[in-house]
């Protein structure tokens, strides 16, 4: 897909806020830190839509992205990340749920692991969620220019086998620096508009 237009409209954090169309909505989630906005900004070719951050748990808020006036990105807060409260990790984690069990837009969930490491729990946890709830799920493994290309089957394996991943699920290797997977990624959103 070609991005033509790119902004963010709106931060929200309860559903009376989301915006009021019926565009079909992916959501992206991940631990902090692995590389959401990098992958956001990848995407839309647009250097600093997407606010990379050297302190993880920045994203407090779910963004929504409008794209090609035709779709959103909404990126949800990291999940994993030790110096958030307890209260306000409940309070996020509400917001997410509530997010991704209800709101009728949602496509799918892009959720996004890095490559070079397996899975962490709340990796494996957010999976099982969105097969509990039957959601959509679409695998970006990133970072994958940090690892020889002779090995990134052997790294998908582990993060396949991690994740326990259905057949019918399906993982893209991806690179922010180099682009790799960028097509990929895009078509199988687009399949699930």
């Amino acid at each position: 897909m070609k991005v033509t237009s790119s902004d963010i409209v709106i931060s929200a954090v309860k559903p009376e806020q989301y915006p009021e169309t019926d565009l079909p909505e992916f959501a992206l989630a991940g631990r902090s830190n692995v590389g959401k906005s990098s992958f956001i900004n990848k995407m839309l070719n647009r250097k600093g839509l997407a606010r990379i951050s050297s302190k993880p748990g920045k994203t407090q808020t779910l963004n929504f992205y409008l794209i090609n006036e035709i779709l959103h990105f909404v990126d949800v807060p990291g999940y994993g990340y030790a110096k958030v409260s307890k209260s306000e990790r409940a309070a996020w984690g509400k917001m997410i749920e509530t997010y991704l069990t209800r709101r009728e837009q949602l496509r799918a969930v892009v959720l996004i692991v890095d490559l070079r490491h397996p899975p962490t729990e709340d990796d494996v946890m957010m999976y099982d969620f969105l097969k509990h709830y039957e959601i959509p799920c679409i695998v970006i493994a990133t970072k994958a220019d940090k690892i020889p290309r002779g090995k990134w089957q052997k790294y998908l394996k582990v993060t396949k086998e991690t994740l326990d991943l259905e057949e019918s699920d399906q993982i893209v290797l991806f690179s922010s620096e180099t682009g790799e997977g960028k097509d990929k990624a895009w078509s199988i959103i687009q399949s699930y508009m």
